[in-house]
């Protein structure tokens, strides 16, 4: 395992020396959107600065440079996942378009009324909505697999909901509202014991797990840039190409197209069916250089440092009278979502904004989890590889005089 330098990681990211309400920044909504490294802000600096054009389409020397950097990120996030072909790295808006994508273009092409879509009782909406969509469409049926009062899935329920109508599993592979890892080979090889097909969710994966899409056996992968310590706006569907070749295009414009005629279109090769339009070029090519910097560092040094900082600050919230834990699940990634007993999730969050700390409070777009535990709403500490002992203690100082205030 390399060396963790955790001064050296926080020097790198220049917002967490800045103030808020006069007392230093303590960022505890990393499950929202990372922070970003000075190696990422002065990427897409030199971007404009340097090479600012359009990408594949021009024979000048700046669009000749910017095609060669956004390709090179996609060469990078096939290294970064283990894809086998770099074709199969569509680059998107973020998993919220890529999770549209399946659902709008597998969907048109193989699934129909009566059929059925399995998800899990722990989605984000971005995982729900499109599926629902989709059945309102298409006539076809949701099927959830539901999950136990530790936030885990029951296996055995998702074996049962199988049959010949099945087309689809699409579930997370991190939930965003519980911290759950679920165990994804596993469930993935279950459906394919069915010859179905999976999509997962690896928005609150891809920076604290790494991700092998061969060795998982995986159909489909989504995830975000801005998770990643990477610019907003910029995401990745990873697909295999069989289906991928088998799907039609999600849009119509420039760049998905072979050749045009009133008649009709021939379309693009992969990747580029998929991509219509000009992309997000800057956000993708400091993709880049967030793969880059996740992979200095190593991401089994970051998932060590992560666990134990997770085990401390579970630890320490413990000490708080009244608090309920969210989502208690044997395996865990870096999120504690909580309640404390007659007190409102979101009056907590003000007064700790008045502290300088931030968390996440609401249903972090996971109603139905909220449902499940007949509550409004959590608070919700979601932790990164910058993140300290000495801020989880800050944490717990603000919540403990939030607590004496509210009370």
């Amino acid at each position: 395992m390399r060396t963790f330098d955790i001064e050296k990681i926080r020097a790198d990211f220049p917002i967490l020396g800045r103030e808020v309400n006069g007392r230093p920044l303590v960022y505890f909504d990393n499950g929202a959107t990372t922070q970003k490294p000075k190696q990422v802000i002065e990427a897409i600096t030199r971007y404009y600065a340097d090479m600012n054009s359009n990408v594949h389409r021009g024979v000048h020397y700046l669009s000749q440079i910017s095609t060669d950097a956004f390709e090179v990120t996609r060469r990078k996030v096939q290294a970064f996942i283990n894809a086998e072909h770099e074709h199969e790295i569509i680059i998107t808006k973020g998993t919220t378009e890529a999770i549209n994508i399946v659902a709008s273009c597998y969907g048109r092409a193989f699934i129909n009324a009566g059929d059925e879509v399995i998800i899990s009782a722990m989605e984000h909406h971005s995982n729900i909505v499109p599926w629902q969509m989709l059945c309102d469409e298409k006539g076809c049926k949701l099927r959830i697999i539901p999950m136990d009062d530790r936030g885990e899935l029951d296996l055995e329920a998702y074996k049962s909901l199988f049959s010949e109508r099945t087309k689809l599993v699409s579930f997370t592979y991190v939930s965003n509202a519980l911290g759950t890892i679920n165990p994804a080979k596993e469930m993935i090889d279950i459906a394919h014991e069915h010859d179905v097909p999976v999509l997962i969710d690896g928005a609150q994966a891809i920076q604290h797990l790494a991700i092998d899409v061969q060795a998982l056996d995986v159909d489909f992968f989504a995830f975000s840039g801005h998770k990643m310590y990477g610019p907003t706006g910029v995401g990745v569907l990873y697909g295999k190409e069989e289906l991928l070749n088998k799907m039609p295009p999600y849009q119509g414009g420039g760049d998905m197209i072979k050749d045009v005629t009133f008649e009709k279109t021939t379309y693009n090769e992969l990747p580029f069916k998929f991509e219509a339009g000009t992309p997000n070029i800057e956000a993708g090519i400091c993709l880049g250089d967030a793969i880059d910097y996740i992979e200095g560092i190593g991401l089994d040094a970051i998932k060590a440092y992560e666990d134990e900082l997770l085990d401390y600050a579970t630890s320490r919230l413990s000490e708080i009278d009244g608090i309920r834990f969210i989502g208690t699940a044997k395996q865990k990634s870096s999120v504690i979502s909580f309640v404390v007993d007659g007190v409102h999730p979101y009056d907590i969050g003000v007064i700790l904004d008045k502290l300088g700390v931030a968390v996440r409070t609401g249903h972090h777009c996971a109603q139905p989890v909220m449902n499940a535990f007949d509550i409004p709403g959590t608070v919700r500490v979601s932790l990164a590889m910058y993140n300290t002992k000495e801020e989880v203690d800050i944490l717990i100082d603000g919540l403990q005089r939030a607590l004496n205030m509210l009370a």
